[in-house]
């Protein structure tokens, strides 16, 4: 092979194992200086993991294609890593049954202030119907805000980029939020956490507790099958306007 490191990086960053690697470093750094400040909601991993992996892929001229093609097998691993969630959930099955009522409760006012709100503000806003359309599912899980936003007729795209800021967002203030709020009970605090940012939310409560981060597990689950019901609804209603 040639000694030239440009042809060397040329070869090297065509290669899927190249990106692969890059992501699992960069977490794993990101995930230790989390580890190194207590687990700070603003040293959130997967925030820092984006745009330290952002600015590689733009200072290397690397398009998303090139960069996907080693980070889906990560991508992959997102649906076993959901469904390990009912490990715990099971573990812990007797607390669960005691808050169902309450649960379910907070999962039908959740939702819907979650789709009324985005929509509500995305129209204050002034922005066009598509964009819309396309914030609406920005509460649930990636997987199913984008499938929900194909049907609708909306830009997944912009779906994707409104959850995983949702995400992010949810595990920042979550913590402070609720402790300034004076919210002791961590099966309230992990329901609310998974209902309003999914996975990265549900992520961040098992940092905090392992019954919040049951409790936010059901919450992402049960809220991914609620908004898939509830957002085609409210866009027949939008669109009728």
């Amino acid at each position: 092979m040639s000694s030239n490191p440009f042809a060397l990086w040329v070869y090297l960053s065509q290669t899927p194992l190249l990106w692969l690697t890059v992501t699992l470093v960069v977490y794993a750094a990101a995930d230790a200086f989390s580890l190194a400040t207590n687990r700070h909601p603003l040293a959130n991993p997967v925030l820092h993991s984006i745009w330290i992996v952002g600015v590689f892929l733009t200072l290397t001229g690397t398009s998303y294609t090139t960069y996907f093609s080693g980070a889906q097998f990560v991508h992959f691993l997102l649906g076993p890593a959901t469904v390990a969630l009912a490990v715990p959930l099971y573990e812990n099955r007797r607390t669960v049954m005691t808050a169902v009522v309450p649960m379910l409760f907070a999962l039908i006012v959740g939702c819907i202030t979650a789709i009324v709100s985005v929509v509500a503000f995305a129209e204050l806003a002034g922005l066009p119907r598509e964009i819309v359309l396309s914030l609406a599912p920005k509460s649930v899980t990636a997987g199913v805000a984008m499938g929900i936003s194909e049907t609708l007729g909306a830009n997944p795209a912009i779906t994707a980029v409104a959850t995983v800021l949702t995400g992010i967002t949810g595990a920042i203030v979550v913590t402070p939020l609720m402790n300034r709020m004076g919210f002791t009970d961590f099966r309230a605090r992990g329901f609310a956490a998974g209902l309003a940012s999914h996975g990265i939310g549900t992520a961040r409560a098992f940092q905090v507790d392992e019954v919040a981060g049951v409790f936010a597990g059901i919450a992402m689950g049960l809220n991914a099958l609620v908004t898939s019901l509830l957002v085609p609804l409210a866009a027949t209603l939008l669109l009728r306007r």
